[in-house]
């Protein structure tokens, strides 16, 4: 025990003058990384309820099927990442989702993490803004559960004005991209 507390000590001493010893350049990146900004901001600007309208196609030669869910949004951890917890019922069963958005300021990309209740993978994204079309194109991996590997997947995120948002989603096997999901989102008043 006297061993783990001396090596605690240690490990705590040592990072404690890692911490002292940075530059004042090296202080301002790390202040400019962790300081949420404007593109956290607009984030924020979807915080709330909101309906979905879910149009997803399980195979594109069938028609669609469409069901309804609700999405509240919220900046956490002072404002740096916005949470999404979905619910609602699909294919005839109770369905909960989240996500987790953010923007790294160093990488200036956004990054997106998603899980739900019918599976067991996690979902992972990267996306830019165009600020033309008010949209964020995410890029990832998710799985696929026939096959037990990755799964290309593309996800397009739509701000249309602050009560409506539209998100594709679309996903790559055997090289073909395939439209897999459309949800229409509008605020709750």
């Amino acid at each position: 025990m006297k061993k783990i507390i001396t090596l605690l000590c240690i490990f705590t001493t040592m990072s404690f003058c890692r911490l002292s010893a940075q530059t004042e350049a090296e202080m301002k990146a790390w202040q400019n990384y962790m300081t949420p900004g404007e593109v956290h901001k607009m984030m924020a600007q979807s915080d709330g309820e909101w309906n979905d309208d879910i149009t997803m196609w399980m195979d594109p030669a069938a028609p669609p099927t469409k069901t309804t869910a609700t999405t509240k949004n919220e900046m956490i951890m002072g404002g740096r990442y916005q949470i999404s917890k979905v619910t609602g019922n699909m294919m005839g069963m109770p369905f909960e989702g989240m996500s987790l958005v953010g923007y790294d300021n160093a990488k200036k990309i956004f990054t997106s993490v998603w899980v739900d209740n019918f599976g067991t993978g996690t979902m992972t994204l990267e996306g830019t803004w165009d600020v033309q079309t008010k949209s964020i194109t995410f890029k990832g991996k998710g799985i696929d559960p026939m096959t037990g590997k990755d799964l290309s997947v593309r996800q397009v995120m739509k701000f249309i004005d602050n009560d409506k948002m539209e998100m594709e989603m679309y996903d790559t096997k055997n090289g073909t991209e395939t439209k897999t999901m459309e949800i229409k989102s509008t605020r709750k008043k």
